[in-house]
């Protein structure tokens, strides 16, 4: 991650402090994201992984510091949480639909484009389906499917190997790298290991160290 700001940045991150319930979870945190770079943010539960994440995405504010994408605004970014979020009544490809009419106008009316995701993401034999008599893994799948038809550059996606079996995580692996091969990014939260090339590593237990060392 380089030091300064350069075109290719997609997220700078200067000096962020987050508390939650009058407890610090990490401060003077500073990164920067380029085009074709991944990032894995390790900590333990309850480490502040997806509050993180949340600033990362402009869905929650800093208690400190500031989060900066190019132009000053907002970023083509694509978030998906540690919760699958699909409408429990609907099918997967209803889901899709949703989904796609929000954040990818261009798919959206493709129905080829769609059922091709769904079926890339593992859905296949549940396309009709309603999500809630779909499992957990599934259901996971169904959200992940985002992926294979989403225009952002930068993806954020916490724990996206929850519930996934080892073949669906390797696959899961490769969508990734092939994004960033493409010049995209993604930050990614996980207690697995990430062997993708261009991923760097973001401890949050070293920002609480050197916090408390800053104000010792």
């Amino acid at each position: 991650m380089s030091p300064t700001s350069t075109p290719q940045a997609l997220l700078r991150v200067d000096t962020l402090g987050c508390e939650r319930g009058g407890r610090l979870l990490f401060d003077n945190l500073s990164l920067q994201l380029n085009r074709g770079e991944g990032l894995r943010i390790e900590g333990g539960n309850g480490s502040g992984k997806t509050s993180l994440l949340r600033l990362l995405a402009g869905l929650s504010q800093p208690q400190r510091g500031r989060v900066q994408w190019p132009a000053g605004s907002p970023p083509q970014l694509l978030y998906i949480g540690h919760l699958a979020a699909v409408k429990a009544l609907l099918s997967p490809l209803e889901n899709l639909q949703w989904w796609a009419a929000l954040h990818a106008p261009a798919a959206a009316s493709d129905r080829s484009a769609l059922l091709a995701a769904l079926t890339a993401a593992g859905i296949g034999a549940a396309l009709e389906q309603p999500c809630h008599s779909l499992s957990a893994g599934q259901q996971r799948r169904v959200a992940l499917a985002r992926l294979h038809i989403a225009q952002q550059p930068l993806w954020l996606l916490d724990e996206p190997f929850t519930a996934i079996d080892s073949h669906g995580v390797e696959e899961l692996k490769m969508l990734i790298s092939q994004h960033l091969q493409r010049g995209g990014s993604a930050v990614i939260t996980s207690h697995q290991s990430v062997d993708i090339a261009g991923f760097h590593r973001c401890s949050l237990a070293d920002y609480i160290a050197q916090s408390e060392q800053h104000h010792e």
